[in-house]
Order: C-alpha cells, then sequence, then structure tokens
C-alpha cells in the first residue's frame, strides 16, 4: 500500500493504474485517486458531520447524508441526542467500532476517488457487526475498483480476484471458489481454520444468548411470583 502511495518506490518492477505508470504522474494527482479505510479510523475531536465533511470539504449536506446512508450510519446518527453535531470525542472515543468505521467508509466515499483500499477494515471488530459493514463495503465496490488486505478471509470471498500472499511472495491467486480446489494450499488451510473457528464462535454466541433469554424468564416469573404473593397478603383490597 505504500508503494501505491508513493511512499516509497520500488525497487524492482512497476506499479501502473488506469494503465499509466504511477512515477509519471504527480504525487497529488495519484493521492486524489485513491481512498483507503484503515483498520483504527482517524477521527478527529469534533462533530460527526465535520469528520464526515473532511473526505470532501466542498461536500454539501446532502452529500454527506446520501454517503452516510450508503455506509449504513445515516440512521444511527440521527438516534443520537445531535445528531450529525453530535462530538466524537479525541480519536472518536465516543463512538463504537463499528460505528467509526462505517464513518470512515462514508468519508472515503464522500472523497469519490475511483480506487478504494480497505486495510484490514473490519479485523477489529465482532462477528455481526463485521457482516453488517462488509454487506455496505460490497454494495460500494461494485461502482469502482476496490481492493481489500485482509486476514479475515470472509472479507474477500466475493472478490474477483484474490492474491495469498506467503512470506512476500505470491503464493497464489484467483476466485475463493478456485483457490479451494486445492486442499493442501495455504488458502484451502487458513478457510477451513477459520470456518471452523466462527462455527465454534457462533455456537458460543448462541449459548451465551439462550442462557441470557433464561435468566431474565426466570427473572420475570420471581418477579410475578413476588406481585402475586404481596396481593394475597394484602387485606385491604378486593383483589
Amino acid at each position: 500500500m505504500r508503494l501505491l502511495f508513493r511512499f516509497y518506490e520500488p525497487q524492482k518492477g512497476e506499479i501502473y493504474v488506469a494503465g499509466k505508470n504511477i512515477q509519471n504522474v504527480s504525487l497529488e494527482s495519484l493521492r486524489k485517486a485513491l481512498g483507503v479505510v484503515p483498520q483504527d479510523a482517524v477521527l478527529f475531536h469534533n462533530t460527526i458531520f465535520y469528520n464526515l465533511q473532511y473526505g470532501n470539504i466542498n461536500a454539501s449536506a446532502e452529500d454527506i447524508y446520501t454517503v452516510a446512508k450508503l455506509a449504513g450510519i445515516h440512521d444511527a446518527i440521527l438516534r443520537m441526542p445531535s445528531g450529525y453535531n453530535t462530538q466524537v470525542g479525541e480519536r472518536g472515543l465516543k463512538l463504537s467500532g463499528g460505528e467509526k468505521q462505517r464513518i470512515a467508509i462514508a468519508r472515503a466515499i464522500l472523497k469519490n476517488p475511483p480506487i478504494i483500499l480497505y486495510d484490514e477494515a473490519t479485523s477489529s471488530l465482532d462477528s455481526i457487526t463485521e457482516e453488517n459493514i462488509l454487506n455496505a463495503m460490497r454494495d460500494i465496490a461494485r461502482h469502482r475498483t476496490s481492493i481489500f488486505i485482509a486476514h479475515r478471509l470472509s472479507t474477500v470471498v466475493d472478490a474477483d480476484e484474490i492474491i495469498v500472499l506467503d512470506q512476500g511472495k505470491v503464493a497464489q491467486r484467483g476466485k475463493h471458489i478456485d483457490l479451494l480446489t486445492s486442499p493442501n494450499s495455504l488458502y484451502y488451510e487458513m478457510w477451513h481454520t477459520q470456518s471452523s473457528r466462527m462455527l465454534n464462535r457462533s455456537s458460543s454466541e448462541r449459548w451465551e444468548e439462550r442462557n441470557h433469554q433464561t435468566s431474565k424468564e426466570e427473572e420475570r416469573k420471581k418477579l410475578q411470583e413476588e406481585i402475586i404473593n404481596s396481593v394475597k397478603g394484602c387485606g385491604n383490597c378486593s383483589c
């Protein structure tokens, strides 16, 4: 990614974007064509509106509402006490991880670059939040070149091409379904390892939810019994 942004120059080979060698274009035009959604979204100690508009300072309020809807954060913002004027706190501490990532996605869309890079954009999120954000990213990815850097393979299963790196070298490349046809491959092993973990995690989450519901039901019955007993012991009413 640093090579693509020309923070470093390649020692070997060349990088082309839209048929042009990136070393033959200005840094300004190159970086204007690229957007990034990082693993840990950087937010300023200001309002949600300010943080969104940072993607394009000339954007109108309607533009900002539109990208917020695309990123699936608009309704959540409206539920906040101050809406788009809500202060996010230092580095966005007042927001959840999922909310911060959605704001980062919306900000990248507002910039409207032809290429967006998602750098481990969902790696720190729980599985449910990750799936919701992936759905938003899939809709956005249809309209531009999208590059996903990920260890979680669930992020890249819909990609037109997956490039598997091992020790800095290309080990495999192809579509998800094709890469799974080689049982001894790195991708195959990673996929089945992660799938097993996800199944175990889902079972654990369902068990915790079932226990939580059972506990709530027991509390409700206990409260109901206490109310009935208190009424039975009352001699001054016609219950």
